[in-house]
């Protein structure tokens, strides 16, 4: 079997070299695995890597594994969020309208909304702030039942012209994350090219893409993956998941001084580290980028 390649895509040839592999990426001649960073990360931590990463200023990019399949987990709250939104633009949702739920609604991962759920409810722009910023699964489900259950969700992804992303199950279900099963998985490519349309594209109006970037930039659960060790005034807004089998993941816009933004999409599934330590395998991922992206 052909090992897993990184490519580089620019407008020009380029040779750069970055450390956590020292590995030379370009577009004529991509590292084999066992040279390159990514696959150096699975050696590491164990279970298998997908990355996809764009500079929306040169058009460069980066990939491992990004047509594979991985559990999407917490991120395809980002495609729910996203779908309220774009629902918001038509008029046909509104970001102040009540959304009441009971104590038989909550999850046992539901951080803001059980802190709520004594006033009967939360608004719908309360209920995305939860789920984008704390994962918060009960917020999730509700979002979810807003915009059609799991298949108007999936029909939102695909009006994106995303044909690969499935959304499949309410939460928790949606964080099995068996070996195999297409269920409720994205590919990092496909996740990127979701992002970008979002954040930076025309799917959503200007005042949406604002609101959902306010967002990212406040997610509570990323500190220890991408943005855990990028230089100083480079700000990431995040989405992360994790779930069962070693699965944790983070897609992220990553704003630099005076530069267009990143775009980085990084799943991990198959991790042997216990739910904590798989952290530093996304960070580290965060600093392939940073100091390859980094350069003059």
């Amino acid at each position: 079997m052909t090992a897993p390649i990184i490519t580089l895509f620019g407008g020009v040839l380029n040779r750069r070299a970055f450390i956590l592999g020292t590995v030379a990426l370009t577009a004529s001649q991509p590292a084999h695995a066992e040279d390159n960073a990514f696959a150096g990360l699975e050696k590491q931590y164990g279970g298998r890597l997908g990355v996809a990463v764009v500079d929306t200023g040169s058009g460069e990019r980066m990939a491992y594994r990004a047509d594979e399949r991985f559990p999407m987990c917490s991120t395809f709250k980002l495609l729910i969020v996203g779908a309220v939104l774009h629902n918001v633009d038509k008029g046909s949702e509104r970001l102040d309208r009540w959304i009441p739920f009971q104590a038989s609604d909550l999850l046992d991962y539901a951080p803001v909304t059980k802190t709520a759920v004594g006033n009967g409810g939360m608004t719908m722009s309360d209920l995305c702030a939860a789920a984008i910023e704390y994962g918060d699964n009960t917020a999730a489900n509700l979002i979810l039942k807003a915009v059609g259950g799991p298949d108007g969700a999936t029909r939102y992804v695909r009006s994106l012209g995303d044909e690969v992303t499935r959304i499949d199950r309410f939460e928790p279900d949606a964080n099995t994350c068996i070996p195999g099963d297409p269920r409720d998985t994205t590919t990092p490519a496909a996740m990127l090219a979701d992002l970008k349309a979002l954040v930076l594209g025309d799917a959503l109006s200007a005042n949406a893409r604002t609101q959902l970037l306010g967002w990212l930039n406040g997610c509570k659960t990323a500190a220890r993956r991408i943005p855990a060790d990028l230089p100083a005034g480079w700000i990431s807004g995040d989405k992360t998941g994790s779930g069962a089998n070693g699965t944790a993941n983070d897609v992220a816009i990553i704003q630099r001084p005076n530069k267009k933004p990143l775009l980085v999409a990084a799943y991990s599934t198959g991790v042997a580290a216990k739910p904590a330590d798989r952290d530093p395998m996304l960070a580290d991922v965060g600093r392939i980028v940073a100091r390859h992206f980094g350069q003059a």
